[in-house]
């Protein structure tokens, strides 16, 4: 077992290596300079631009040849340091990044969950159930072919156009400062609904497809008829197949949990919910190289995180894994 989880902590550690260089990358093949595009905010005269830029471009690091940024951006990052954001200047990316990671944990975490949840529960039910079969089946077909972006526009148009229930766009009213108080929950709660329902009923579509096709799948495999003329009971034979058809499952919400702190980019644009998907957006538009990489570094260990967890979880949940590991092992 020590045999197995050191390899893929080799593959881990590589692939964490090549990641992350991508990540730095990527911004640098942008076309257009970071550093200009900061400085056109702002009204300079020629001399003045000409001077701020030869500032900045030393104070970001910019003025040196791309293969000293290079190991000077992994030197920072041993020593926790993300950089500055250009796009907000002078605010550590750090500290961007972790203002929009509460609104991503508030909005995810229970649209994953309670969809995953709810998806499995209704799939399995209607994998043995021809009326829910009837009902279910094709409502998750459509909404998990349905794109968020248009799910979102149009709950905004129902319920906060039309209706005037809900807000439309941000985490809590523009009236407010952030506080503790009932009032800047209830206004956080509404703001947060949308969004919330948006997320929810695609992911729930696919949930419940899923596992709908694979308790399918299982009871129509060898063991489960193998199991029946031996005179076991249905419920048994039902038991093992949702057990091997929740694996896949498993697998689906670990990596779903693992780019919580990625946004859900299209919704947040939607709603101009401040997450880490809409500040992605902000800092490509503005050409942030290091809001960039920090955002995109948070999703890279936050995917290599579930993966290793999804590991952890079959050895747990599959004896089959188990005695893999011990044959492998002998």
């Amino acid at each position: 077992m020590s045999r197995y989880f050191g390899r893929k902590l080799l593959v881990y550690s590589l692939t964490f290596f090549l990641a992350v260089t991508i990540d730095w990358m990527i911004p640098r093949f942008m076309p257009g300079d970071p550093v200009q595009t900061m400085l056109s905010r702002g009204m300079l005269h020629a001399e003045g631009l000409e001077v701020m830029y030869g500032y900045y471009t030393k104070a970001f690091g910019l003025d040196v040849p791309v293969w000293k940024q290079y190991l000077n951006f992994w030197n920072a990052l041993f020593h926790g340091d993300f950089g500055t954001s250009v796009y907000l200047f002078p605010q550590p990316v750090i500290k961007v990044i972790m203002r929009a990671v509460p609104y991503d944990i508030l909005l995810l975490l229970p649209a994953i969950l309670l969809s995953w949840f709810a998806g499995n529960k209704f799939g399995a039910l209607a994998a043995r159930s021809r009326w829910l079969d009837n009902t279910v089946s094709p409502l998750g077909y459509i909404l998990t072919a349905t794109p968020y972006m248009w799910l979102g526009i149009l709950l905004s148009w129902v319920f906060a156009i039309v209706l005037d229930i809900f807000p439309i766009a941000g985490a809590y009213s523009f009236a407010m400062t952030p506080h503790l108080s009932w009032a800047f929950v209830g206004s956080v709660l509404k703001h947060w609904f949308l969004p919330f329902v948006s997320l929810f009923l695609v992911k729930f579509g696919g949930w419940a497809i899923g596992m709908r096709n694979m308790i399918i799948y299982e009871l129509e495999a060898d063991y489960s008829h193998y199991l029946e003329a031996l005179g076991a009971p249905r419920r048994l034979v039902r038991k093992y197949a949702f057990r091997n058809a929740i694996l896949p499952q498993i697998t689906g919400l670990s990596l779903d949990l693992g780019v919580i702190v990625a946004g859900a980019l299209v919704t947040e644009v939607v709603f101009s919910y401040p997450g880490i998907g809409y500040l992605i957006l902000q800092a490509i538009q503005n050409q942030d190289y290091f809001l960039i990489q920090g955002c995109f570094l948070f999703i890279i260990m936050g995917v290599l995180l579930a993966n290793f967890a999804i590991d952890i979880a079959y050895v747990i949940v599959d004896p089959r894994t188990r005695l893999g590991m011990v044959g492998e092992g002998a």
